[in-house]
């Protein structure tokens, strides 16, 4: 693991883990998808005011840490998976590619 992706762990995709943003980490009254594999391996990303059908299409997270800087790494969740409803970690997207 190099250092940007050890900076990354344990906290929310988008949050901005410099300076900005005071706290980086998840927030008790969210709901997250926790993202296996990738360039963003251990970030949680929030999907609180996510619908049910939006689930299954998995997520294109931007970063520059992919195999394109600036392009997306893309995370989707295992059908054989069940979300568990409520708050906090409520499911997994695993790492599927990267596009540009």
């Amino acid at each position: 693991m190099n250092g940007d992706e050890q900076l990354l762990r344990g906290r929310v995709y988008g949050h901005d883990h410099d300076h900005d943003d005071p706290n980086p980490g998840p927030l008790p009254h969210r709901a997250y998808a926790m993202l296996i594999g990738g360039p963003l391996d251990g970030l949680l990303l929030d999907v609180t005011d996510w619908r049910p059908e939006e689930f299954d299409g998995g997520a294109a997270l931007s970063t520059e840490l992919g195999r394109w800087p600036g392009g997306r790494a893309l995370y989707d969740p295992r059908r054989e998976e069940l979300r568990t409803p409520g708050l906090g970690v409520m499911c997994r997207f695993y790492y599927s590619g990267d596009a540009p």
